[in-house]
């Protein structure tokens, strides 16, 4: 399937939100992700099915001081 991800096209095999975050090393506690353009919330990342078309924008949390 087809799909973005902050704004680049990629080509996923995989189904699930989880296996993509997982696929690009992404650490859930520290992003945040929006699928459509609704947040996706975290305990919900393993069951998020991923469909040709979607649209994902994920956001790492920064500290700073």
């Amino acid at each position: 399937m087809r799909i973005r991800v902050n704004g680049i096209d990629i080509e996923f095999e995989k189904t699930t939100l989880k296996e993509l975050l997982d696929l690009y090393r992404f650490n859930p506690s520290k992003i945040m992700v929006e699928k459509n353009g609704r947040i996706v919330e975290k305990e919900n990342y393993a069951t998020e099915i991923l469909q040709d078309g979607d649209v994902l924008e994920i956001a790492r949390f920064v500290g700073g001081g």
